[in-house]
């Protein structure tokens, strides 16, 4: 069965914030799609993020007909990115210290070829049951690794915001995987203002019961932004669907702060 895919996305300034340091983007035809979470102080991770998005998006849409459509191109294009933040940071001294969280993600041929840095995550929606692809680059996810604490105490630990990997510094090296997808399979990509409030569990509740992706990206907003809203709140969906039912979509988009 010939497969396509349907997405949809949403970022929302939460109910704190004065400013949205999240950026999105995707580009349908070469089947990509990237979240990044900026830090910074004086709007600095605004941009970070944003060229986070505009730099793996280039390095795809410029060299696509040359390049393969892998994971190691994906790791490259994070490099360049990575580069490219650190010397905007280097020649800008009001950015100094900028950078971002990234998790993006290429789909060819029904594989999802993973890479991310920091604490944004991808999940796996199917069958009812949302699998965490990514393990997050942070100071509480270390301790819970080395059995320093428990998942209990790792849900409610102080430190969640502490992460120890992140574009604009020297700790960026982009960790990879590698999926398969299956008909009305969805892929979530997000940022720790959505995943920070809401559980897994009612994140698959949530997708698996909106009428459309749009519907269900405004849902998943709404959950973060009724249980505190302490961050910017951002999601990606992707629905892997029967060619036939393809409806069309725009070739690409990117949203910023």
């Amino acid at each position: 069965m010939q497969m396509t895919f349907e997405v949809s996305g949403k970022t929302d300034i939460g109910c704190i914030r004065s400013n949205n340091e999240d950026s999105f983007g995707y580009d349908t035809e070469i089947g990509l799609f990237v979240v990044c979470d900026g830090m910074g102080g004086a709007a600095a991770g605004e941009v970070a993020s944003q060229i986070g998005v505009d730099s793996i998006l280039s390095h795809f849409r410029r060299s696509s007909t040359h390049c393969s459509l892998t994971g190691d191109e994906l790791a490259r294009a994070i490099r360049s990115a990575n580069k490219r933040i650190s010397e905007s940071a280097r020649d800008n001294p009001q950015r100094s210290g900028m950078g971002t969280t990234i998790v993006a993600a290429l789909l060819h041929d029904r594989i999802v070829s993973i890479a991310h840095v920091g604490d944004s995550r991808i999940y796996l929606i199917r069958d009812g049951a949302a699998q965490q692809l990514t393990v997050d680059h942070s100071l509480v996810m270390e301790h819970l690794r080395l059995g320093y604490i428990s998942r209990d105490e790792a849900e409610s630990s102080r430190l969640q915001n502490v992460i120890t990997r992140a574009l604009g510094t020297e700790s960026a090296e982009p960790e990879l995987a590698e999926v398969s997808m299956l008909p009305y399979d969805v892929l979530l990509l997000c940022t720790d203002g959505l995943t920070r409030h809401v559980p897994d569990s009612l994140l698959s509740e949530l997708i698996d019961n909106a009428a459309s992706l749009d519907a269900a990206c405004s849902a998943l907003v709404e959950a973060a932004k009724t249980r505190g809203g302490s961050d910017n709140i951002t999601c990606v969906l992707v629905k892997c669907v029967p060619a036939r039912w393809y409806r069309g979509w725009f070739r690409a988009s990117v949203h910023g702060s």
